[in-house]
C-alpha cells in the first residue's frame, strides 16, 4: 500500500474528543495494551496529528503521527500499527517469520507468498482470513511488516503451505516508514534463537535451508521478473530518485514560485527553488532518474499532469512560461516534515497548506492616572486599554455630557464656556489688583482667548491620545491575543564588518513575530550557502541574534516579505540592500 508515494489531503492535529474515540478504538482493536501503554501511544497532553491521505493506488486512508512518527493508519475503518509500534510492542500482532531476503520483495510491494513463511517449532500462529498480523525475520522477532491473512491457518496447512499468506499492507522501508524518523528495526531475539545461542551452536543456515531460501525468493517473483538482484536495486533506486525529483518540484512551485516571477528559466527553477526543496541529508541527482535531463522531467509533468507549460523563449533556452496553480496533483501536495523550508499559501490566494501566519498587530492606548476622570463614565480605569476608537467615542460622549459643544457649530468646543473658565482664572487677587479699572481690556482679552482656545473634537481626541500610554496587540492564530507596552519593535537587519573587513548580515526582534530564529537561520543557510550563527542579544531576555556570512539583505527581505509575509512596515533596514547595475 505504501511501496508508493502516497498524497496527503490535510494534516491536523487530533480534537479532544476524537483522542478519546482513538484510545477506545485502540483498546478495542489491540486489547494486550494496557491502560498505561494505550496512554503512552496516545497521550493526552502531546501533540497528535490526523493525516488524511490517499495511497497511489487511490485507497483512503488515515494516519495518526506522534512526536513525527506514524503510529497507527487507519484503512476500511480498521486499524493496524506502523512498525514504530511494534518495534516498542512486539508481540502486539501475530506474527509469521520469513528469511531476510524475502524483505527486499516485500518492501517492493509483493505479498508474503506461503512458501516462504518459515515455519517455527511450536508451530504458526493462529489467525483467521482478514485478521491483522505482522511479519519478522529468522533471528529477529521485531516486525518488518505489517497485513491481513490471506486465509486461515488451518487453510495454510491444507493448501501445503502453498499460495498467498499474508496481504502486505506497510513494511520497513517503505514510503510510510519514510515519513517518520527512519531509524531501524532493533535487535529482538526470539526464543529459538536464545535457545541455541545458549547450547553454544551458531545460527547460520544449512545447505538445505540455503536452498530452501532460493526457492521462496523465487516464489517471491512474479513471471515477468527476470532482472538481477543487481539490477533491480538500480530499478528501485531510479524509483526513489524519480520520487525526490517529482516532490522537489512539486515543493518548489507551491511555496517558492510566484506569478509575477514567469516566466522562469528552468535552469534558475531547479538551481534556486527545486535544489532548495531537497529533503535534509540528501542529494538530488537528475541524472540518476530515469528521466537523466531536466528538459525530459518538465516536458513529462507538461504532458502527463498538465502542471506547467514550458516553451523555449530564446533559442536553446527553455523557461517555464505558465503554472497551472489548480492542478489537483499541485493543490493536494504536502509538505514533508524533513525540510527545512516552511510552506507558504499558493499564490494569488489559491488553497495551500500554511504553517506560518504572520500576527495580526493592533496599536492600543492604556488610560493614565491622570486622565482616569476623561474615562470613569465608561468604566474604564488606570491600565485599561483601548482601541483608537473607542478613545474617539468616549472623548466625544465627554464633550456631549458636559454641553461643551457649540450650538452653531457642532465641531466646535463652546466659546461661552472657556471664556467662563478663563475669567474664572483671570480673577485672581493678582489680576484684580492689575486690571481693577480696566474691565473693558479683560473682557477683551478673555474674548481673544477665547477665539484661539476654540478646539475642534478632532483635536481634542489626539491630545488625549498623545497623553495615554501606547501598547499594541499581536494575535497570533489559535492562541488567545498579547497585549504589551510601548511601540511594537520591528524586525532589525544590519550589516556589520567582522575581521579582514568581511562583511555578516544581523537579524533581531524575530520572536516578536513568533519567528523561531534557529528555523530562519537554517532557511537562509540553505538558501544563500552561507554560514550561520546564532548569538544572544546583550540585554534582552529570551532574544537571539541571527547572524550569517555576507551582504544578505536581498535574501532577508524577500525571506520575510514573500516567504512570512511581514509587512514591510514592520521591516528596518531593508533599505541598505546592496543596490544592482555595474560597478562604475
Amino acid at each position: 500500500m505504501f511501496a508508493k508515494p502516497f498524497r496527503v489531503k490535510s494534516n491536523t492535529a487530533i480534537k479532544g474528543s476524537d483522542r478519546r474515540k482513538l484510545k477506545a478504538d485502540l483498546s478495542a482493536a489491540f486489547p494486550l495494551l494496557s491502560a498505561d501503554e494505550l496512554s503512552e501511544l496516545v497521550p493526552n497532553k502531546e501533540e497528535l496529528n490526523v493525516l488524511k491521505s490517499y495511497a497511489h493506488k487511490g485507497d483512503a486512508v488515515t494516519v495518526y503521527v506522534l512526536h513525527k512518527n506514524p503510529v497507527f493508519f487507519e484503512v476500511d475503518k480498521k486499524l493496524f500499527p506502523t512498525v514504530y509500534v511494534l518495534w516498542r510492542y512486539p508481540a502486539l500482532l501475530p506474527a509469521f517469520k520469513t528469511w531476510p531476503p524475502v524483505l527486499q520483495k516485500l518492501t517492493g510491494g509483493a505479498d508474503l507468498m506461503l512458501p516462504g513463511v518459515v515455519v517455527p517449532s511450536c508451530g504458526l500462529p493462529d489467525v483467521k482470513q482478514g485478521d491483522s498480523c505482522a511479519v519478522t525475520l529468522v533471528n529477529n522477532r521485531a516486525p518488518v511488516a505489517v497485513g491481513t491473512a490471506a486465509v486461515s491457518t488451518e487453510q495454510m496447512h491444507c493448501l501445503g503451505m502453498k499460495g498467498r499468506g499474508v496481504c502486505i499492507l506497510h513494511t520497513y522501508m517503505d514510503y510510510l516508514w519514510a515519513f517518520g524518523d527512519k531509524s531501524g528495526p532493533p535487535s529482538l531475539p526470539d526464543a529459538e534463537s536464545e535457545a541455541h545461542g545458549e547450547n553454544g551452536e551458531e545460527c547460520e543456515i544449512s545447505d538445505k535451508e540455503e536452498e530452501e531460501v532460493d526457492k521462496c525468493v523465487e516464489e517471491q517473483h512474479s513471471p515477468e521478473e527476470t532482472v538481477t538482484d543487481q539490477a533491480q536495486s538500480c530499478l528501485v533506486f531510479t524509483e526513489v530518485m524519480d520520487a525526490m525529483l517529482l516532490q522537489c518540484f512539486l515543493h518548489a512551485l507551491k511555496s517558492k514560485v510566484k506569478k509575477s516571477e514567469l516566466p522562469l528559466l528552468t535552469s534558475t527553477f531547479l538551481r534556486n527553488h527545486m535544489f532548495s526543496c531537497c529533503p535534509s541529508g540528501k542529494q538530488l541527482d537528475i541524472k540518476k532518474s530515469s528521466y537523466k535531463k531536466l528538459s525530459k522531467f518538465l516536458q513529462t509533468m507538461e504532458q502527463r499532469y498538465n502542471i506547467v507549460r514550458v516553451k523555449e523563449l530564446t533559442k536553446g533556452v527553455e523557461s517555464i512560461v505558465e503554472v497551472d496553480w489548480k492542478n489537483p496533483e499541485l493543490r493536494s501536495f504536502s509538505f514533508p516534515e524533513d525540510t527545512d523550508v516552511e510552506s507558504t499559501p499558493l499564490p494569488d490566494g489559491e488553497e495551500g497548506e500554511i504553517l506560518y501566519h504572520p500576527p495580526e498587530i493592533t496599536t492600543l492606548y492604556s488610560v493614565s492616572a491622570r486622565l482616569e476622570p476623561l474615562f470613569l463614565n465608561a468604566n474604564k480605569r488606570k491600565g485599561a486599554t483601548l482601541h483608537p476608537a473607542e478613545v474617539r467615542s468616549i472623548v466625544t460622549e465627554y464633550v456631549k455630557d458636559n454641553e461643551l459643544v457649540d450650538e452653531n457649530n457642532k465641531n466646535a468646543l463652546c466659546a461661552v464656556k472657556l471664556k467662563e473658565q478663563l475669567l474664572g482664572i483671570l480673577e485672581s487677587k493678582f489680576f484684580i489688583a492689575i486690571f481693577a479699572d480696566c474691565t473693558f481690556i479683560v473682557s477683551t482679552l478673555c474674548f481673544v482667548l477665547s477665539i484661539l482656545l476654540m478646539l475642534k473634537v478632532n483635536l481634542v481626541f489626539h491630545r488625549t491620545l498623545g497623553r495615554m500610554q501606547e501598547c499594541y496587540q499581536a494575535v497570533f492564530p489559535g492562541q488567545p491575543p498579547i497585549v504589551k507596552k510601548g511601540h511594537i519593535e520591528p524586525i532589525d537587519i544590519t550589516v556589520a564588518s567582522r575581521g579582514s573587513n568581511k562583511k555578516v548580515t544581523l537579524m533581531k526582534n524575530l520572536e516578536v513575530y513568533g519567528l523561531d530564529p534557529a528555523v530562519v537561520a537554517s532557511v537562509l543557510q540553505h538558501r544563500v550557502q552561507a554560514s550561520s550563527v546564532l548569538q544572544p542579544v546583550p540585554g534582552a531576555k529570551d532574544k537571539v541574534l541571527v547572524q550569517i556570512q555576507g551582504n544578505q539583505i536581498q535574501q532577508v527581505g524577500k525571506l520575510l516579505l514573500d516567504h512570512y509575509q511581514i509587512p514591510r512596515k514592520y521591516i528596518q533596514g531593508l533599505e541598505k540592500a546592496p543596490k544592482g547595475g555595474k560597478k562604475k
